[in-house]
């Protein structure tokens, strides 16, 4: 079959695709919405004809792993953001796993992180935030949280500090950006690394800059709640060049070429060089200067998200809407308090998180049974309190990791707060039945 005729069938097939898109995906978003019988999720898929296309053509071209639409989405994110470089992952818990993992270099020299060294968080979040620490025999020193802003307390970041810190690994929670330039200006007195767990603020931006750029590295998840999607898949980026090379190693099994997958010797180098102890010449495809993993995500993925891309500042504007339109129906409510942001923040909404107040006749639980029994889906923040979990039965408070108090708001938030959604794909009616029925609970 000549090219012709190929590029016709190629786009034959991709036509049919949006035909399919519009007798089965469009008509989803045309269901009507019935106040107390239809379910309102807290997130969702938001996307149109264009991904399905993209994931259609990534899959006739059946390259399958690391292709010309993740370096492309990586080119996107990069350049949305304001870096120079982005790692495209397979998931949000891989990132943050890569973006640790990179600062345990032996090329870091004095700034490498090793056992025993101490990296200040908090407890109040997502496990894969603090697992990295742990797994890489780091401590974690927990410090509390602020109740309005659900962000670390920066006010105890001294008290945190101790000869052996070298970073600070936080996320911006629920896409509010956590007090940047304190945290930021903490780290830089000190020699610290900061790790921007962005994965829940994509779009978000404090005091006219992205959040995920403030810091050594940031990380982004693709998970299909979050702010664009590709099924599964994360981002770590950076605009230092010798934290690029770190990752990149890391990310590819440990290996110290850069070449391409299916590419050979770009690097000038494959069989000319010594390497550690090898036999001068050895192929430099199989040379490994890290302990790494494979982390890369598919073509397929990638070309999900480069679609998702395109449309993304329409996503970070709706979310941002929702979140008002609810505040605006909640703000008066005397027995919840409403997550705020810092003043110098543009958050990019994740979701819209209530605390009961002390004055509260009814419990956390008892909310978010009332919502879900109205269809309203409800979530908790994440761990609430990670330290309480059973994967910290085995750990011993002053030898695995540090408390800076009792953490007391974080504990609160664990057993008084839950959130609900703001999606893009959250409509006014959805908005609003969802202020009435909290009202109507709340006036009980």
């Amino acid at each position: 079959m000549d090219k012709l005729k190929l590029r016709q069938l190629h786009d034959e097939i991709l036509d049919r695709v949006s035909e399919y898109y519009q007798l089965v995906h469009a008509s989803e978003k045309e269901e009507l919405f019935i106040p107390g019988e239809s379910r309102i999720n807290y997130a969702g898929r938001v996307f149109d004809e264009h991904e399905i296309r993209n994931l259609v053509d990534s899959s006739l071209e059946f390259w399958l792993t690391y292709g010309h639409y993740s370096r492309q989405f990586e080119e996107k994110l990069a350049n949305y953001l304001g870096i120079r470089h982005a790692l495209l992952v397979n998931s949000g818990s891989s990132a943050n796993l890569l973006a640790f993992a990179t600062l345990t270099s032996p090329l870091l020299k004095e700034r490498q992180i090793k056992r025993g060294d101490e990296v200040i968080t908090v407890a109040a979040g997502f496990p894969t935030t603090i697992a990295p620490i742990v797994q890489y025999g780091a401590i974690p020193v927990f410090v509390d949280i602020e109740l309005e802003t659900v962000n670390i307390d920066a006010s105890q970041l001294e008290r945190a500090f101790s000869p052996r810190t070298k970073a600070i690994m936080l996320a911006h929670t629920l896409g509010n950006p956590f007090d940047i330039k304190t945290v930021k200006s903490f780290c830089d007195r000190h020699g610290l690394w900061l790790i921007e767990d962005n994965c829940d603020a994509l779009g978000s931006k404090y005091a006219g800059q992205f959040t995920g750029t403030w810091g050594d590295i940031g990380t982004s998840s693709f998970y299909p709640p979050h702010h664009l999607t590709m099924g599964e898949g994360g981002a770590v980026y950076t605009n230092d060049p010798l934290l690029h090379k770190i990752a990149l190693s890391i990310r590819d099994w440990g290996r110290d070429c850069w070449c391409a997958s299916g590419k050979d010797n770009t690097c000038g180098c494959r069989f000319t060089r010594q390497f550690g102890k090898l036999p001068r010449g050895y192929d430099h495809k199989y040379v490994y200067s890290h302990f790494g993993y494979n982390l890369k995500a598919t073509d397929m993925q990638a070309a999900i998200g480069c679609a998702q891309l395109e449309k993304f500042p329409t996503f970070v504007e709706k979310r941002k809407a929702n979140y008002a339109w609810l505040y605006k129906g909640l703000k008066d409510i005397r027995t919840i308090q409403i997550q705020r942001p810092y003043p110098e923040s543009e958050p990019s909404w994740f979701g819209f998180l209530m605390t009961r107040t002390p004055e509260a006749s009814f419990t956390r639980n008892e909310l978010a049974q009332y919502l879900e029994s109205h269809n309203i889906q409800t979530r908790n923040l994440f761990a609430g309190n990670i330290i309480m979990h059973p994967c910290f039965d085995t750990l011993q408070e002053g030898i695995d990791y540090r408390m800076i108090g009792d953490l007391t708001n974080t504990n609160r938030i664990m057993n008084d707060s839950l959130w609900i959604g703001v999606y893009p794909g959250m409509s006014n009616e959805k908005l609003e039945y969802m202020i009435q029925t909290i009202r109507e609970f709340c006036g009980k």
